[in-house]
């Protein structure tokens, strides 16, 4: 069948007549398998867990809110419309839930930082002579409750980096890319992250549904009764879960000879014990020199013991996620923006650490500010995934 103009339609491609009589050629949806492929989900986890250690290496509220932000906005322009893309409303809450019960925490119970401004006393308890140093009440001071905020808020930032990674990176992709000898331990994991955005999703499910029939959803008594068909799912999953992975043959592997099995163990555990000693050998003052050897010599020793526990996995890989330019973009901007942290941290103590005796406001360092801000590199260089 041609067009109006006498040509042939392009074979394979469906056409419409349109409003004015001519016919509209739809161009054929894209192949899944030519679809452009995600980050490698491994390069989301090491940019928000960079962005962690960057957090935990200051306490200032302004490069606190800064480093919210930069995640924030990355995960509103990198996430997909997957079921786990929306935990990171879930951990932002816990995070306002850890600041407040922190905050509670220092009204009530006190704090050891002294001050002169007072704000409230309250009635104190008094407690038997074996709880000295543990009070109920009293004067709660200004000062004591700015380092209750500052210290709230490092937590918080923490845990809302960790929903980022939750919401950008996907846990069966991660799974995929793990080496075969950890594969039983990444299922592990896997299930694990996945618990929160299932669990979210069955209440907003159930909420709904009990919305419809006009009956009340929020409350105790609505969380009441919303709890224990949740947990029922939880149930149901659980079951449907084991089912599947024994069906799969789940934990059985391959005969390996035992030379190479114990060549294995020795490169694992002692690459192990070499990290462990270069880092902490970095730590300190004099053991620089030979933990920049220790801690190499250690991560290639366990990368190699890693190599050949993958021998037992009798698992194939179908379509691997390739480690791309933007996987070292998104990853080298996290680490980019925990080293300078880190580095001004050692350098100007006082900027990131504002002292709350006497009670001064907080002021934004400009270079570490400007070192957050390279956080934001992963909204430019990776697209929006398909959904």
């Amino acid at each position: 069948m041609g067009d109006r103009d006498g040509r042939p339609a392009a074979e394979g491609a469906p056409s419409l007549r349109g409003a004015t009589g001519d016919r509209v050629r739809v161009k054929p949806p894209v192949p899944r398998s030519r679809r452009p492929r995600g980050l490698h989900p491994g390069a989301w986890w090491l940019w928000a867990l960079s962005l962690g250690v960057a957090a935990s290496r200051t306490g200032n509220p302004l490069l606190l809110g800064l480093l919210v932000a930069v995640t924030g906005y990355v995960v509103a322009v990198c996430r997909s419309r997957t079921q786990g893309a929306r935990s990171y409303t879930a951990f932002a809450r816990l995070a306002v839930a850890v600041l407040l019960v922190r905050l509670a925490f220092t009204v009530f119970l006190g704090s050891p930082v002294p001050g002169s401004h007072t704000i409230v006393t309250l009635p104190e308890i008094p407690l038997p002579h074996w709880a000295q140093g543990i009070r109920l009440g009293g004067r709660v001071s200004a000062e004591a409750l700015v380092f209750a905020l500052y210290d709230g808020l490092r937590i918080a930032t923490l845990l809302i980096c960790v929903g980022a990674a939750n919401a950008l990176a996907d846990p069966a992709r991660l799974l995929k890319s793990l080496p075969g000898a950890l594969y039983e331990l990444g299922v592990a994991v896997v299930v694990a992250l996945t618990f929160a955005p299932n669990l979210i999703a069955d209440v907003r499910r159930l909420r709904a549904a009990r919305g419809l029939r006009g009956r009340p959803d929020s409350g105790v008594r609505g969380l009441l009764q919303v709890g224990l068909p949740v947990l029922e799912g939880a149930l149901e999953r659980s079951v449907a879960l084991a089912a599947a992975m024994d069906a799969r043959g789940f934990g059985r592997g391959a005969d390996v000879p035992d030379r190479v099995r114990r060549t294995t163990a020795a490169l694992t555990l002692g690459g192990l014990l070499g990290v462990c000693a270069g880092t902490y050998a970095l730590l300190t003052a004099d053991g620089g020199g030979y933990g920049l050897l220790l801690l190499p010599a250690g991560a290639a020793a366990a990368l190699a013991g890693l190599r050949l526990g993958g021998r037992r996995s009798l698992r194939t890989r179908y379509r691997p996620d390739p480690w791309d330019v933007r996987a070292w973009l998104v990853s080298g901007s996290g680490a980019a923006v925990a080293g300078l942290l880190a580095l001004a941290a050692a350098r100007d103590p006082d900027a990131l650490h504002p002292g709350v005796i006497p009670l001064v406001a907080p002021t934004l360092p400009l270079w570490p500010a400007a070192a957050v801000l390279l956080g934001l590199l992963p909204a430019l260089v990776v697209p929006k995934e398909p959904s």
